[in-house]
């Protein structure tokens, strides 16, 4: 059962990379651009972690958890570069 709920889970999460890589290029304008790739910093950690619970190896989830973090500051400097035009101030 849990080898069903990982392939789907996969699955799901693969098309969910995939449409956000398509909004991150396609993108109308920057704010969609900067969401589609926070979205995909969500989505590949959760293919990390769906990797590691396949794998039983802790690795993966600490790669998870610096691309989370990694993720989350590089949206938060984007979005302030967007807004003020400058980073550090």
């Amino acid at each position: 059962m849990l080898n069903l709920a990982l392939a789907v889970g996969f699955l799901l999460v693969t098309v969910a990379v995939l449409l956000s890589l398509w909004r991150l290029i396609i993108g109308p304008d920057q704010p969609d651009r900067i969401l589609a790739l926070d979205t995909l910093y969500v989505n590949t950690v959760a293919l990390l972690v769906l990797l590691d619970i396949k794998l039983a190896s802790s690795l993966y989830f600490e790669a998870a958890l610096l691309i989370a973090l990694f993720g989350f500051v590089g949206t938060v400097a984007l979005a302030k570069f967007l807004t003020r035009g400058d980073i550090i101030e």
